[in-house]
């Protein structure tokens, strides 16, 4: 049976509960990875290597969310926002988006790569430095004119309502 056949089986409630599986699944997968080069090279090594990942994949998951909502070539930061809550990690987590003044500032509230950290008594992930090419290569891919820059995010939180917050504007 192919994919698609299973899939149009379900109802709408089972798909949207198979995509927010899918979405800690991804989560998860990354992790594991993550936490494998961690142990056996050290968080140095892991990290570059996240940052290698986030530089490739943020960009091609952003030119299939824009072709998916149907986006124009430069869609601006309002663009941005509807294509920002589509992205699969951040489906998992808890986030805030609020257009104002002629930018885009988004917050992860709650964060599931910390929190499964905190609970398994890890140090926190020093995101920041793969974040900056997650996010901000995500918007440049949505629309090129779209700069990013970073408000909070750990290991250099400035803000300790969120997990991490971002700042875009054209």
């Amino acid at each position: 049976m192919e994919n698609k056949e299973v899939l149009s089986k379900l109802s709408r409630e089972e798909l949207i509960e198979l995509l927010l599986i899918d979405s800690k699944n991804v989560i998860a997968m990354d992790g594991v990875w993550f936490q494998s080069i961690e142990r056996e090279l050290g968080m140095d090594c892991a990290m570059h290597h996240d940052e290698e990942a986030w530089k490739l994949y943020t960009r091609s998951e952003a030119r299939r969310i824009k072709k998916f909502l149907g986006l124009p070539e430069q869609p601006g930061l309002e663009g941005l926002a509807e294509a920002l809550p589509y992205r699969m990690v951040d489906r998992a987590n808890t986030n805030d988006i609020v257009l104002k003044d002629g930018r885009l500032y988004y917050k992860t509230l709650e964060c599931r790569v910390q929190q499964a950290r905190t609970r398994k008594k890890m140090p926190l992930h020093p995101c920041k430095s793969a974040a900056v090419y997650e996010y901000g290569g995500f918007a440049e891919a949505i629309d090129n004119r779209i700069k990013c820059r970073c408000v909070s995010c750990y290991p250099e939180i400035t803000d300790r309502n969120c997990a991490c917050a971002w700042e875009f504007w054209i």
